[in-house]
């Protein structure tokens, strides 16, 4: 599928300008913008976006990880380029194993339920919480 355009970003994101939430694949393939997802880490211990990609495949992989998505900032729309806010993932795993996963991130946590402000959120299965990576 490869990187979603900031064009398809304010498409989706309709006339009430809801940001959509994105794949992995839709934020990552392709993506070559290192400032894209935490500028302020980015040369300061956060990984390159290939290995935050990879990492975040491994997650989503995970049999207790329902669906990982890319929580995008309304910056994108401003902007004309992809911006991500934070990371969201949806798992039966309680928030100090799905920090673990994180670890090394330079995230400053994980937080539930970022994605009520959110469009195209998949389905949560019961038992499951949306943890957001986030990062200040």
């Amino acid at each position: 599928m490869g990187m979603i355009s900031p064009q398809e970003v304010i498409r989706r994101a309709g006339d009430d300008g809801v940001m959509p939430l994105v794949t992995l694949d839709e934020f990552f393939d392709g993506n070559e913008d290192e400032e894209c997802i935490a500028p302020n880490q980015w040369g300061y211990g956060r990984p390159v976006l290939a290995v935050l990609f990879a990492r975040l495949r491994a997650v989503e992989q995970r049999p207790d990880v329902a669906w990982v998505r890319v929580q995008l900032h309304p910056d994108t729309v401003d902007m004309g380029e992809l911006a991500g806010e934070a990371v969201a993932v949806c798992t039966t795993a309680e928030e100090h194993v799905c920090a673990a996963w994180t670890e090394g991130f330079e995230a400053s946590g994980v937080i539930p339920q970022l994605v009520d402000t959110y469009r195209d959120v998949p389905e949560v299965p019961p038992g499951a919480t949306v943890w957001s990576v986030v990062w200040d």
